[in-house]
């Protein structure tokens, strides 16, 4: 190997896959470099799908590692598919590091599961917006979508593909920076979840024990509304979590949402807080009426002994950015919703095993 391929191979060292989140070289991508007259440079990337939603990705970051180099003009990328042999002996690989959600608690990431008494107030909608905001300032973010039955994350995000498999190991879809994985992602637009009991925990147990996280800051858990065995065996899978409660305003949601409170607490977790979505209509015009009254999010509060970590208005942004697959806070982020679930983000508490009794703001962890 010449010194200038040398050079090479050790720039590529420091470009990602953006979905494995490791150096290409380290997973075996790198299919051949040649040298060509005049500063020419040709690499070959192997991809582990011929279908790579991020080849241009790839493309571009291996553009710039290499172009950087001296007496280097021009880059030429050119893309393979790995064999099945090469995916199993990467997915090996994959496998050998941490992986999954146990393997990521290890690293004593931020837990928070999003909890709610019932359907339709809006908790997947914060879920998606508080992990947005999240990874905007800088953190590595995950959302495990368990709403098994109102699977809408990848909507939420824009997300329609599925993830790949490497010998066994799932890879989570990336959207707008974040990693996620959900039901969603492998039943069709209309196509009804009629799974049993045992098959929907067999699923919940894939996406704990089988998914490759990577290194994550903050994981963000979308749980079943309600008190039901799904949301139940979840939290007891990720005892470390912080359950954040959300409500609407009104007395009859914020007294449902109690019992998600109670859940925490009967199962010994600790709640982080509660978020009052939808606590009014913020007209483009300036007014903010109270559509579904006042009060309950401070109420639940109170009742459950935790903070309210903020109101979220709802606004026309809100629900245009829901419907395109843009959460509000990437999408429109001066709407004041957006502005709202930045406040709450943060004003997570952290938590970390080596800081018992400790709760830190997430932004100082």
């Amino acid at each position: 190997m010449s010194e200038c391929e040398r050079s090479i191979h050790t720039a590529l060292a420091s470009v990602d896959d953006p979905e494995i989140h490791r150096p290409i070289t380290e997973l075996g991508m790198v299919g051949g470099v040649r040298v060509g007259r005049r500063g020419r440079v040709s690499v070959r990337l192997l991809l582990t799908t011929s279908g790579c939603p991020l080849r241009e990705r790839l493309r571009a970051d291996v553009e710039a590692a290499v172009r950087g180099l001296p007496g280097i003009r021009h880059v030429d990328v050119e893309f393979a598919t790995m064999t099945a042999r090469q995916r199993a002996e990467l997915g090996e690989r994959v496998r050998a590091q941490v992986g999954g959600v146990r393997g990521v608690l290890n690293d004593r990431p931020a837990v928070y599961a999003v909890a709610s008494g019932k359907g339709g107030v809006g908790k997947s909608t914060v879920t998606a917006n508080l992990a947005v905001a999240l990874a905007r300032t800088g953190k590595r973010v995950g959302v495990l979508d368990a709403d098994v039955w109102g699977h809408s994350i990848p909507l939420l995000f824009g997300a329609d593909r599925a993830p790949v498999a490497l010998g066994g190991a799932m890879l989570p879809v990336e959207a707008h920076g974040v990693r996620l994985m959900s039901t969603g992602f492998f039943v069709g637009d209309d196509e009804p979840l009629i799974w049993r009991g045992p098959m929907l925990h067999k699923a919940l147990q894939q996406f704990l024990d089988d998914v490759h996280w990577g290194e994550l800051d903050v994981l963000l858990v979308d749980l079943p509304p309600g008190t039901g065995d799904i949301a139940i065996s979840l939290l007891e899978l990720v005892p470390d979590a912080q359950v954040v409660v959300v409500t609407t305003p009104q007395p009859a949601a914020q007294q449902v949402a109690r019992s998600a409170g109670r859940m925490a607490a009967d199962l010994g977790i600790a709640i982080a807080g509660v978020v009052e979505n939808m606590s009014q209509f913020a007209c483009a015009c300036g007014r903010h009426t109270p559509l579904f009254g006042a009060g309950g999010g401070t109420a639940l509060a109170d009742g459950l002994g935790v903070s309210l970590l903020g109101r979220v208005p709802l606004d026309v942004e809100l629900r245009e950015s829901g419907d395109i697959g843009v959460p509000v806070v990437a999408g429109r982020p001066d709407a004041p919703s957006a502005s709202a679930l930045r406040d709450i983000a943060g004003a997570l508490p952290g938590s970390r095993k080596s800081l018992i009794g400790v709760s830190l703001p997430l932004r100082a962890l």
